[in-house]
Order: C-alpha cells, then sequence, then structure tokens
C-alpha cells in the first residue's frame, strides 16, 4: 500500500467500472488502432503503485460486461493512473505535518467506490447548477493508528485543471479532484479547521502584498 517511503505496491484502486468507460477522451488525441489481443501485457511503475496494464484493464471491464473498447485502452489507463496518483497527492497534502513521518508514513488501507452516491457538497454544487462528479471514492488512511476518511470526487470537464504527466505517457485530460478529510470524527473536523485558516491567513497575507 502506498505510503511516504515504502516501494510502489499493487494499484488497490478499481477504476474498471462503467464510470471510467464513459470517461471523456481528449478529443486531440490522435485514434489508436488495437485489438485486445494486441493490447501491451506489461504493467507500470509509477511513484505510488504498479498499475495493471492495459490487457488487464481492458479484460477486468470486460468481465464487468462494461463492453470496453481495446482502442481507448492506450488513453484510458494512464488516465486511471494520474488521477490514482493526482488522488494520492492531494490526501498526502492534507496529510503533511500531521505526524505520519513518524511511523514510516500515512498507508492507504482500505477504500470504496461509491459512484451512486453523491456526497453532500457534490449535491449542494448540483443544486447551485454545477456539473456533477462522475465517480467518487472513499478512501482511509491510517496515520500512526489513527484511521481518517477521505472523499474524492472526481470531475472532468472544460472548468477543471488540465492535467498531463509527459513522462508516464499521460495524456493531456481536464480533470479535477475534490480531496478532502470526512468530518465524521474530530481528527477530520481538524483537518478541515486547519485548512481553512490557513487558506485564510495566506490570502489575507498575499491581499497586503499586493
Amino acid at each position: 500500500m502506498a505510503n511516504g517511503d515504502a516501494q510502489p505496491a499493487v494499484c488497490p484502486v478499481d477504476h474498471s467500472s462503467s464510470e471510467w468507460k464513459n470517461l471523456p477522451l481528449p478529443a486531440d488525441h490522435p485514434p489508436v488502432s488495437s485489438t485486445s489481443t494486441s493490447l501491451p501485457q506489461h504493467r507500470e511503475v509509477w511513484t505510488n503503485w504498479v498499475y495493471p496494464s492495459q490487457a488487464q484493464f481492458y479484460a477486468a471491464m470486460a468481465r464487468k460486461q462494461h463492453d470496453p473498447r481495446a482502442s481507448d485502452m492506450p488513453v484510458l489507463v494512464p488516465i486511471h493512473n494520474a488521477v490514482n496518483e493526482r488522488a494520492w497527492s492531494e490526501v498526502m497534502t492534507w496529510e503533511r505535518g500531521k505526524g505520519g513521518e513518524n511511523c514510516g508514513g500515512v498507508k492507504l488501507v482500505s477504500f470504496k467506490g461509491r459512484p451512486k452516491e453523491r456526497s453532500l457538497r457534490a449535491r449542494w454544487n448540483v443544486m447551485l447548477g454545477y456539473q456533477a462528479p462522475f465517480d467518487r471514492h472513499d478512501w482511509i488512511i491510517d496515520r500512526c493508528g489513527v484511521k481518517q476518511r477521505y472523499i474524492i470526487d472526481f470531475y472532468t470537464g472544460k472548468n477543471a485543471t488540465r492535467t498531463s504527466s509527459p513522462a508516464n505517457g499521460s495524456p493531456n485530460l481536464a480533470f479535477f479532484l475534490d480531496v478532502r478529510p470526512a468530518v465524521d470524527n474530530w481528527d477530520g473536523l481538524q483537518l478541515r479547521i486547519s485548512k481553512f485558516f490557513e487558506s485564510f491567513f495566506v490570502g489575507r497575507g498575499e491581499a497586503k502584498q499586493r
């Protein structure tokens, strides 16, 4: 499992759901001619996890009867990998300085995909006219014995931040992750309050410098 110091482990998150099959692919990427038998078999090692090969990703979607297209795999799989890396990076931003480094690093201990269950923030944003997330995950991390749940809403579209990782072959896809600790315990509430005041004072400091 991912942590700050260990070698990459097998990716724990299943993104072979129908929500990921329907993810809009970049319009500017060249068409790829592929068949399921010609897809690469090798797994990719990124910063935090070892990810499934294109052939494995295709097979997982086929087993779930999501009618995958082999020609999408060279684009869809790097997107899956980049989103995982971004999500963990966002979690670690929240966890920075909270003591996880004292016990070998923060670890991801469990996760749950909840694409049909919108978070409270997502429901509120939709009511205000914003787009709905195309997927949601809840990740639970272990920080020196303290369990903390994180909510991750996945968005894509013209208003999202364009992100690419050329070194890993990730396409230049617009997507946005709303990652934050759940407030179902005191620790999560403290993290939220701390982030609020940090953003408030940083914002005031920048305003004074102008």
